[in-house]
């Protein structure tokens, strides 16, 4: 099975290819629109902002490519927090930027009434899904995982959201359509539960 990391310039690609490793797989970095077409899984990470991974993508000429996999060729695709994020259809970050449309809805910025409540949100946080994802098969609803982000994922539509938690709201951290998921944690910075989440996802 080829596990395709995509390389558009602003992954934490390095733990995510131990991570997979740790689950007893073997990844490998896509660069090229050509490798992600011959993906059985596909997995997208992501630090930085909407705007410039989008662009980055384009510039590398991918964007086509993992359309083409998702959802012609139905190939599993897994976003990790901005690679959650820019499987929506627009996002507002740094101006707006058009996103890759594979799962409907639009990333905002967190907001904050409390001074208790910061902006960025980093740290562990639980997360709360119905126990029906294949997604989250052994891991319990409520258990911890790792946040870093400032801006989420607004779906348009509830039947998309997998997950939600809450940091001074409840919000979206976790999508889905079919066999495409996004996760605004970091399965990978998530110890033994995003082990566990990740392997799910690798053996769908």
């Amino acid at each position: 099975m080829t596990i395709a990391i995509v390389d558009y310039g602003m992954g934490n690609i390095g733990s995510v290819i131990r991570a997979i490793s740790a689950c007893g797989f073997k990844p490998s970095v896509a660069k090229t629109a050509d490798d992600i077409m011959q993906a059985d899984k596909i997995i997208l990470p992501g630090v930085g902002s909407y705007s410039k991974a989008m662009y980055e993508i384009r510039q590398r000429g991918l964007e086509d490519a993992i359309i083409e996999s998702a959802i012609d060729d139905e190939i599993p695709t897994l976003g990790i927090c901005l690679g959650m994020q820019i499987l929506s259809t627009l996002g507002s970050e740094h101006g707006e930027s058009q996103g890759l449309g594979l799962i409907p809805g639009n990333v905002v910025r967190l907001e904050s009434n409390s001074r208790d409540i910061r902006i960025p949100h980093v740290g562990w946080n639980n997360v709360k899904h119905d126990g029906t994802s294949p997604l989250f098969s052994g891991i319990p609803s409520g258990t911890d995982f790792y946040f870093v982000h400032s801006y989420y994922f607004d779906a348009a539509n509830s039947e998309n959201v997998l997950a939600t938690t809450d940091h001074g709201n409840s919000f979206a951290c976790a999508v889905y359509r079919e066999h495409i998921f996004g996760t605004q944690f970091h399965p990978e910075k998530s110890q033994q539960p995003g082990l566990r989440l990740l392997k799910n996802f690798l053996e769908l």
